[in-house]
């Protein structure tokens, strides 16, 4: 799921969107899958508090379901060349609120692994510097929005931020498909899960250092 958002997508002329339907620009089937990982989040909230593996399943395959229509709607917006101005804005809105929840719900509920759950703090810390990131980088692209064209290109998306986005899906995957496991091999993946979601904390601080020596670069031009 990309939470990143890709400034150029927001670079829609005005002629562009004049010249387009007011329905087609709202209603597009990329933003209607976007519209539905929106939806979906209450659901994830819901089925993450049944007890059983049903409700593992459930919401393990509602999270994965909403990380390949974040694939999937932005492949058919250039497919078939469905981009709208609403649409990039929504896309990384629905990314953020969906990431955001699932952090907030795996904090609530300790690591049912003995090792790990005499460590309270352990999914915490990567989640505030997560969240932390996201909401900083979202102020950070409105103002470059503002500032003009080499400011906004400092905050395109780069590879750092795709390896997190991917890392954080994987991470957050692992976690809500074994969050009530808590023997033997399954204990070894709950524990690769929490590692990854380090590593993806590490890759949002890293990549945001790099935006920030872009945007200052830029700013000295």
């Amino acid at each position: 799921m990309g939470s990143e958002i890709n400034v150029r997508d927001l670079s829609i002329s005005k002629n562009d969107r004049a010249s387009m339907p007011s329905h087609s620009r709202l209603l597009t089937l990329p933003t209607i899958l976007t519209l539905g990982r929106v939806a979906s989040i209450p659901l994830l909230v819901a089925t993450f508090y049944m007890d059983g593996w049903q409700g593992t399943a459930v919401t393990t395959s509602i999270f994965t379901a909403a990380a390949v229509t974040d694939w999937l709607d932005g492949y058919i917006a250039r497919k078939m060349k469905l981009k709208s101005s609403f649409g990039a804005f929504l896309d990384p809105v629905a990314d953020k609120l969906m990431v955001a929840a699932t952090l907030i719900l795996l904090c609530t509920r300790p690591l049912k692994v003995p090792s790990l759950a005499q460590v309270p703090w352990l999914l915490i810390v990567p989640s505030i510097t997560i969240i932390g990131r996201e909401i900083t980088m979202s102020a950070l692209r409105e103002w470059a929005a503002s500032q003009g064209s080499k400011v906004l290109e400092a905050v395109a998306v780069n590879n750092l931020g795709k390896w997190k986005t991917a890392t954080q899906m994987t991470a957050l995957t692992v976690l809500l498909a074994t969050r009530d496991c808590s023997h033997g091999g399954p204990a070894i993946l709950v524990g690769s899960g929490v590692l990854l979601l380090y590593i993806a904390a590490g890759l949002a601080i890293w990549s945001f250092v790099v935006y920030m020596r872009k945007i200052w670069k830029a700013l000295l031009r």
